[in-house]
């Protein structure tokens, strides 16, 4: 054993055949350093272990084909492209909505250059960079005035602590919901310092609960979007309108969370109803708070629309400056609401939208197509077939609604599918799928057209 250990390459000899080698030689020298150190660390365990019981195995010819594998994976960015076959459009864990193109283009010009973001090109002087979207969102949701924080937590907690902190809001017991990565709305008020007033039981709640509850202590009453559930059967709620009308005879703000919120009209094209923010605005509420990375389809943002004289009171507190967002986040959601603009392109060109309103016809085509190639290459090594299946929009929007689709089963001969589930977890970049029915299922709605020749590539190398 301790001849094996003394075959053991040196460190500054790996590092001298590794500074040849085109793939790794941009690679930090530390990081590089730590990797070979942590080979070297797996090697002493594998000749403790008896794993490795010839001192040929651990000749620099022997290991360099595994070392530099090994050093791939160890240098890689941690933040890293994976492809999406899941089927869920907005996957809260895979980063969300894509950006359309004129958004990355206008995200990359930020970057590479200086900016306006805070100087006004008129005057010459110190300018405000929520000008930049505040005329655009206006116009696309009927609002007054607009200002956009990093998320739609922030812009809510924004909202609560400007505009009722020390008082109460009344909410119905069946929207104190919790979304994902335990953002529970009572801890959010809490922390806001507004006290939360629930009123109703969990599936009813009636308008008569709300004019109990007002008193002189009350800030606001807040409507919340419910996200990924739905209270069905023997339910109530008061409408929006009801609501606004009894905020203004006592004289209080009615705000409304719509969680995800969107700009587009998604009526007659999915089952179920999410509101627009215009929509939401028009029934009453004063203010409406939603996100930017999910049924928008832009960057992660909190967007908070309403009447100037709720919205300038957030703008001038000083929490807001430490919920800005940045200038790369402002660039690509000032490019993504301009394609709203013209709704059709919008349709078009923002990923988000794009997928969710695929037909079903377009689905079945390209489902055809990455099958027909994955036969041609697999062979014999898995059976393909088309499936009817459904997608998932995700993100807490339309929970209720499954989106049809045409899925691509692939079921491996030599292979369980959690077998192959669990190899391209590993791949270069990690192909994400779903498992049902003893296949591993990939679903055309969430892949480009142009990825099909990488997921075959990554499946016959999984299956290899």
């Amino acid at each position: 054993m301790n001849r094996l250990y003394r075959s053991l390459p040196a460190v500054d000899k790996v590092l001298q055949l590794l500074g040849a080698d085109p793939e790794l030689m941009d690679a930090p020298r530390a990081l590089l350093r730590d990797g070979v150190n942590a080979f070297l660390d797996a090697l002493r365990r594998d000749i403790a272990e008896e794993r490795i019981t010839d001192p040929a195995e651990l000749s620099l010819d022997a290991l360099a084909p595994r070392l530099k594998d090994f050093l791939r994976g160890f240098c890689a960015p941690s933040l890293r492209r994976v492809v999406n076959a899941t089927g869920v459009v907005v996957h809260t864990n895979l980063g969300r909505s894509l950006l359309a193109e004129s958004a990355v283009a206008a995200v990359a010009e930020a970057a590479r250059r200086y900016s306006n973001l805070e100087f006004d090109l008129a005057t010459g002087e110190r300018g405000s960079r929520y000008t930049h979207v505040v005329r655009l969102l206006a116009n696309l949701t009927g609002a007054e005035d607009a200002l956009v924080v990093n998320n739609n937590a922030a812009a809510v907690l924004l909202v609560l602590e400007t505009l009722a902190k020390g008082r109460e809001v009344v909410v119905s017991r069946g929207e104190l919901v919790e979304i994902g990565g335990s953002f529970r709305i009572p801890e959010v008020m809490a922390r806001s310092g507004a006290i939360l007033r629930e009123v109703g039981a969990t599936n009813r709640t009636h308008l008569r609960d709300y004019e109990q509850a007002v008193n002189e202590s009350t800030a606001a009453l807040l409507k919340v979007h419910t996200s990924n559930y739905r209270i069905i059967g023997f339910t109530s709620a008061p409408s929006a309108p009801e609501l606004r009308n009894l905020a203004d005879r006592h004289g209080v703000p009615f705000l409304e969370d719509l969680g995800s919120g969107n700009l587009h009209d998604f009526s007659g094209q999915i089952p179920g109803w999410e509101p627009t923010a215009r929509q939401a605005l028009e029934q009453g509420a004063h203010i409406c708070t939603f996100s930017g990375d999910k049924l928008l389809g832009g960057p992660q943002a909190g967007i908070i629309v309403g009447e100037r004289r709720f919205i300038e009171p957030l703008r001038q507190n000083p929490l807001n400056r430490a919920l800005r967002i940045d200038k790369l986040t402002l660039a690509g959601l000032e490019a993504t609401l301009r394609l709203y603009l013209d709704p059709e392109r919008a349709v078009r060109e923002v990923p988000t939208l794009r997928m969710m309103l695929a037909s079903a016809d377009e689905l079945q085509r390209r489902a055809s197509n990455l099958a027909r190639a994955l036969r041609k290459t697999l062979d014999d090594r898995a059976v393909i077939s088309v499936e009817r299946g459904f997608s998932r929009v995700g993100g807490g929007a339309f929970p209720e609604s499954d989106l049809a689709t045409s899925l691509v089963a692939v079921r491996p001969k030599a292979l369980d599918p959690e077998g192959l589930r669990a190899r391209l977890l590993q791949s270069d970049p990690p192909l994400i799928g779903r498992i049902d029915q003893d296949a591993f299922l990939l679903d055309p709605r969430t892949l480009d057209p142009k990825e099909h020749a990488l997921v075959v590539r990554l499946l016959d190398l999984a299956l290899a």
